[in-house]
């Protein structure tokens, strides 16, 4: 855009620019949108919002302000950092960190070569120093520990003939990790029935704590957890990276400020249609009962108590197994995700992204109630945890519910929209609102033709120029949500760089994460909520005042 004019004008010569600041805005604005009607824009940097030089601003109030994320301090401490986990998120993690396995830069080294709009490795380079040294790694497979040390010595961000530095050091257990005097923090990747109890463990010992959504495999440890991060005082992040995501801080703003009128229905989905995306990972070369520390992989003798407890007290024999935990199984040590020994199925793993969101943008809190159905309908490979799940969650004191529907056979996206009496929102990377044709709100600008009710009238588009690059279609699924990357000032981040960023700065300034361990109990017990009901095939509710889920 055009540098403004610093010398005055005649009122009618401001009049003309502003007007023409305006369509110049809808036109760069509706260059960056996905198609979606002659007539929908974006936020712009103008005094009035208006839809082809329509003015709407008096029925439509939306600030200017980008989205606002924790900076860091300058000279800023060193934090030393701790690493459990180095399986598919893990390596993510370390990414986001600012480390990355030497053979995956040689896979963006060679995609840039092949296409030169692939901006992967250019974004990684261009990714901040976050001032953190990894001195330690565990993982119970050999193969994983030995690319961590790996990954965690590339400080140059560079492929397999570059320079390294000191590889960490490379602990058995994460006992013995987090026993080591040279550890400030642990990042906590490992499968879900292991993230209470090296969550509390880690803060027991006075390690500040990124701990990989969900909270907690069982409901018994997710209160001792709770209660062990508030007395040690350390600094909790739960992974929910979509809490950095630009386009969710405009959507709390659309919501607070009342343009979508009454909210009584969220709408959120998965959809997936390939065997990653359903958690039929590939078994890894090299992986046997010598290279994994399998006794490790069955998990806390307490938390197996807890689960076992709560399965056999309520005649769910069904979903334990089918093999004895003592089982050397490569199958259930990749694939792990699959069974409720180990998981905490669609609910933890995917639910609660689109919950967390729910609970960003509108502050819902731990559901009055919740009711599940579905079942393992197409992956018949001895699985326990379904493919297909139904969630509906209720709210009757904020007048809402929210419909979770998830398929692992289907890719179709539903979108997550949060439908008001006067205009719905659709909330991805892209954020897009469409009028209501029963409005009140927008009635006399519908009724003048102004604003579209066939259409979004609004779409936001945080400064993206282009479709990112992705390799997959579990990736795009992501993307898609905004969970891989967002834009501010024109300069795309990846979300989990950004919520990492965040964990390490509040360890740095005293402050709390934005995903802390109060939201990460509400996220907690919402998805034992919607477990359980599945499990037990009746409706589960919340006592407020006990803090406990009740059985209907």
């Amino acid at each position: 855009m055009e540098k403004e004019n610093t010398k005055k004008t005649s009122g009618e010569s401001e009049a003309k620019k502003a007007s023409a600041i305006g369509r110049r805005d809808v036109i760069k604005t509706l260059a960056t949108v996905p198609v979606l009607g002659a007539i929908a824009y974006g936020l712009v940097k103008s005094r009035k919002v208006s839809v082809l030089d329509k003015d709407i601003s008096d029925v439509f109030k939306l600030s200017n302000k980008s989205a606002v994320f924790l900076q860091p301090v300058a000279n800023g401490k060193q934090i030393r950092v701790g690493l459990i986990g180095f399986g598919i998120r893990g390596k993510q993690l370390m990414r986001a960190l600012g480390f990355a396995e030497p053979s995956y830069i040689d896979t963006l080294i060679e995609a840039k070569k092949k296409n030169p709009d692939d901006t992967r490795y250019d974004a990684f380079l261009e990714q901040d120093d976050l001032n953190v040294v990894i001195t330690g790694v565990c993982d119970i497979f050999d193969k994983y520990s030995e690319a961590a040390q790996l990954t965690g010595s590339n400080i140059h961000r560079e492929g397999t003939t570059g320079k390294f530095g000191q590889a960490p050091k490379r602990y058995k257990t994460y006992q013995e990790l987090l026993a080591a005097d040279d550890i400030d923090a642990v990042v906590i990747a490992a499968p879900d029935h292991w993230h209470g109890t090296i969550s509390a463990a880690a803060a027991r010992a006075g390690k500040h704590v990124y701990c990989e959504k969900p909270m907690t495999w069982t409901v018994p440890e997710t209160y001792m957890v709770r209660q062990t991060i508030k007395e040690t005082g350390i600094v909790f992040q739960l992974g929910h990276q979509g809490r950095q995501t630009a386009s969710y801080q405009k959507a709390e703003e659309i919501i607070s400020n009342g343009l979508l009128g009454n909210v009584n229905l969220i709408q959120v989905c998965t959809n997936r249609n390939n065997p990653n995306g359903a958690w039929v990972y590939p078994i890894i070369e090299g992986s046997n009962p010598q290279t994994i520390d399998w006794k490790q992989f069955e998990g806390d003798p307490e938390r197996i108590k807890e689960y076992n407890d709560y399965m056999l007290s309520n005649k769910l024999e069904k979903y334990v197994g089918p093999d004895e935990r003592s089982k050397f199984s490569l199958e259930r040590f990749f694939r792990w995700r699959c069974w409720w020994d180990y998981s905490t199925g669609l609910s933890g793993d995917l639910l609660t992204h689109e919950y967390d969101a729910a609970n960003q943008i509108m502050h819902v809190g731990i559901p009055h109630s919740a009711t599940s159905s579905g079942g393992v309908y197409f992956f018949k490979d001895g699985r326990t945890v379904p493919d297909v799940l139904q969630t509906t969650f209720e709210w009757p004191d904020k007048n809402m519910t929210m419909l979770y529907s998830a398929t692992l056979a289907s890719s179709r996206n539903r979108g997550k929209v949060f439908m008001g009496h006067d205009a719905s929102m659709e909330v991805a990377d892209v954020l897009s609102l469409t009028a209501d044709r029963d409005s009140e709100r927008y009635a006399e600008k519908i009724k003048q033709g102004i604003i579209p009710t066939d259409k979004p009238f609004f779409t936001y588009v945080p400064g993206q120029s282009k479709v990112d690059a992705v390799t997959s279609a579990t990736e795009l699924y992501f993307a898609q949500r905004g969970l891989l990357y967002t834009y501010i000032n024109g300069k795309r981040y990846d979300t989990t760089h950004l919520h990492m960023r965040e964990w390490l700065e509040c360890i740095r300034q005293g402050k709390t994460p934005s995903c802390n361990i109060d939201q990460a109990f509400e996220e907690a017990m919402t998805a034992h909520m919607g477990t359980r009901a599945y499990l037990e095939g009746r409706t589960m509710y919340w006592d407020k005042e006990k803090q406990e889920i009740i059985r209907g």
